[in-house]
């Protein structure tokens, strides 16, 4: 009883930290914006008659999507609950993996509270959230993404591996390729590229099981569903992807370079000085060349990134660099404390806490004092009182706004009100890399949106009979029939007969 009210609040210690370091937990932000989209679409296949094929674009790579709408059907709880609920999970499970991962590496051959002070000083490092440079990956996120439940079941499955649970850590990696398919597949190589070294017995399974899958990829991009993603990507579909420069590692600064490549020098760094100890393991060994299988496959990759071929630049392969950054820390922390005595040992894990405290503390107090710690619903603004007028329209109306309305006013019109919109150009931008007819789409709306700014009455209709837009919904004060207005914002009709109920 004890030991679970133990671990309890250090789950609650842990919870709030990356979040408060994150700039707290908000809902239907950044990329869970996508997911509140694709979860209102399996749950009601009716909503977003015009943007479901740009949503289903990439919703069709998860099933996280029906799951949680299944949830709701069933349990009839609020899309906000549900994505807080799930949220919560991913955190434990990342909790649970640093846990079982401090307990098995840290713990061996020292006493057992200087093996505890080790697993807090590297769930303090975790909850330090940062970015992965030029990888458009944060090492945590203060929202629920199915990518981060993916990683806790991937450390977990790195905890089993040093366990000697082989079985196990495969079971938990296809656990999150269910979650997310990428981040499950960079674990998949990390730990099967560690199974194969610590053990002769998973060399040909391993290496079968690689051979399948490039024969299913090579036939599936030459005759299979996959025939378009083996294609190259032409300027206008670059175009669309809106200057995601983290995407082509080519034209990383080298800076980025020497970050990334940094990490692998970093963990291989702390191994040689275990090695040297006669502290490192054999299965500690495994990871390390696991995690060097990683940079390899993205060096390998990169002339085909390079040359603009569309399934590797889908695949993200820098983001392996975020398994890289978690390995490197797991260990450099293990060669630290390993030349410490116990007192300092305790030092360095108060002194962790006490930089994770206060780097929470000054984001959500003074950095982003406007921010709650957990804000489980939309906060309310003129912003929210015109999306709630428009809510209430027929589900078929289409709406223009800012191209940037979800940076500029919080929260996009497809998560506000649950309405399609002309244009939603980071989301969009970022769906375009998944489709060539979704980039032309994304093209073709940002050049019609390109003077918003200056939009005029006769510029506003022409949208509306080309686009077959509904409603503007903008700052401006402009010579058309207007139907709502707020303090802030105003909402012109732009068909005369409106849309259909």
């Amino acid at each position: 009883m004890k030991l679970a009210a133990i671990g309890l609040a250090g789950f609650l210690a842990f919870l709030v930290l990356a979040t408060a370091n994150g700039a707290g937990y908000r809902y239907g932000v950044s990329d869970g914006a996508f997911y509140v989209t694709a979860v209102t679409l399996a749950e009601n296949p009716a909503a977003f008659p015009r943007d479901a094929p740009l949503i289903r674009t990439e919703g069709q790579f998860f099933v996280i999507d029906e799951i949680l709408a299944l949830i709701g059907r069933v349990t009839g709880a609020s899309m906000e609950s549900r994505f807080f609920a799930a949220y919560l999970v991913a955190i434990a499970t990342v909790w649970v993996g640093v846990i079982l991962i401090g307990s098995s590496l840290y713990g061996k051959d020292r006493p057992c509270a200087t093996g505890w002070w080790l697993t807090i000083a590297l769930a303090a490092v975790v909850t330090l959230r940062h970015h992965i440079p030029r990888t458009s990956t944060n090492s945590l996120e203060p929202y629920f993404h199915p990518r981060l439940l993916a990683f806790g079941f991937g450390i977990i499955a790195v905890a089993a591996f040093l366990r000697h649970r082989n079985a196990m850590a495969v079971a938990l990696v296809s656990l999150a390729a269910v979650c997310h398919g990428t981040t499950a597949f960079w674990f998949a190589v990390a730990i099967g590229t560690a199974l194969m070294v610590v053990d002769r017995r998973w060399r040909v399974p391993g290496l079968v099981a690689g051979a399948v899958v490039l024969v299913m990829l090579v036939w599936a991009t030459s005759t299979g569903a996959l025939r378009m993603a083996a294609s190259t990507m032409d300027a206008v579909w670059i175009d669309a992807l809106g200057g995601r420069n983290f995407i082509f590692a080519n034209e990383w600064p080298l800076w980025a370079w020497a970050a990334n490549l940094g990490l692998l020098a970093a963990l291989w760094g702390a191994h040689i000085v275990r090695v040297r100890r006669g502290t490192a393991s054999a299965r500690d060994a495994g990871l390390v060349w696991g995690a060097t299988a990683l940079v390899g496959l993205f060096l390998v990759t990169l002339p085909l990134v390079v040359a603009h071929v569309a399934l590797a630049v889908q695949f993200q392969f820098s983001r392996v660099f975020w398994i890289v950054d978690f390995l490197a820390t797991l260990y450099v922390i293990a060669a630290i404390g390993e030349s410490m005595r116990r007192t300092q040992i305790v030092t360095l894990g108060v002194v962790l806490l006490a930089v994770s405290g206060a780097r929470a503390t000054y984001i959500m107090w003074s950095e982003h004092a406007e921010r709650r710690l957990f804000q489980l619903s939309l906060a309310p603004s003129p912003w929210m009182d015109a999306m709630h007028w428009i809510a209430g329209q027929p589900l078929n109306v289409h709406i223009v706004a800012a191209p940037n309305h979800s940076f500029k006013y919080g929260v996009s019109v497809r998560v506000a009100a649950w309405r399609d919109v002309l244009l939603e150009d980071d989301k969009d931008s970022a769906v375009a890399m998944y489709s060539r007819p979704i980039a032309e789409r994304v093209v073709e709306r940002r050049n019609a949106l390109a003077d918003f700014s200056s939009l005029t009455a006769a510029s506003a209709l022409e949208l509306g009979t080309r686009f077959g837009v509904d409603y503007l919904v903008t700052e401006a004060a402009l010579p058309l029939r207007e139907v709502y207005r707020n303090s802030q914002f105003k909402i012109y009709a732009l068909r005369p007969a409106g849309p259909a109920s």
